[in-house]
């Protein structure tokens, strides 16, 4: 198993993307660090992964495609476009993956690679998220989308939508349905890139 990180607008939407793909084992939503000037706690995920069954190059790629990385940001942005890496192997295939998505895309990516430095967990209420309750509305509006564009062009490795909400174990209460109340960016850092996927 490896680990690598991602961070780009809400940390609901990005654990909710890469618990949709085979290959992935764990993916931990919280706040991530790096050096400075990316020292700043910044919403994101630790995604454990399997490289046998899905490489870190097509995580990436579902990274870049599901949230806005050609979107400038600070290093210090609370929503900031970043791949954490945990070795030098890794951020050669990060940067690669950039480079091709910008290519394609016709525009620069503002996704940056950074150095992994700490992580802390999101309360427990949010942990899980779309897996809780996929009917909430921050979750039809925001996550349905991404989950629909990987299921379409990552058929691959995405993994089969779910029957029902009851097929999801985790248990949790009084989380908000309004994203606004809860603090939530629901602005452009939400889209998608549409671009049609195609092979390295």
């Amino acid at each position: 198993m490896a680990k690598i990180g991602f961070g780009g607008g809400c940390h609901w939407c990005t654990e909710g993307v890469f618990q949709a793909l085979r290959g992935v084992a764990q993916v931990d939503q919280g706040f991530v660090q790096s050096d400075a000037p990316a020292d700043s706690w910044s919403e994101g995920v630790i995604v454990t992964f399997d490289p046998s069954i899905i490489p870190l190059a097509t995580l990436c790629e579902v990274h870049l495609r599901t949230h806005s990385a050609t979107r400038a940001r600070s290093p210090s942005d609370k929503y900031r476009s970043a791949i954490y890496i945990f070795d030098d192997n890794q951020r050669h295939e990060a940067e690669l993956a950039i480079v091709r998505f910008a290519e394609e895309f016709g525009n620069t990516a503002h996704t940056l690679v950074l150095p992994f430095r700490s992580f802390k967990a999101s309360d427990e209420r949010y942990q899980n998220y779309y897996r809780t309750d996929p009917s909430l509305p921050f979750c039809r509006r925001f996550i349905d989308p991404k989950l629909d564009y990987i299921r379409q062009h990552f058929s691959e490795v995405a993994l089969p939508e779910p029957n029902s909400v009851a097929e999801h174990a985790v248990d949790r209460d009084n989380v908000s349905q309004d994203p606004a109340s809860a603090g939530i960016m629901t602005d452009s850092s939400s889209s998608i890139a549409t671009q049609s996927r195609t092979s390295p």
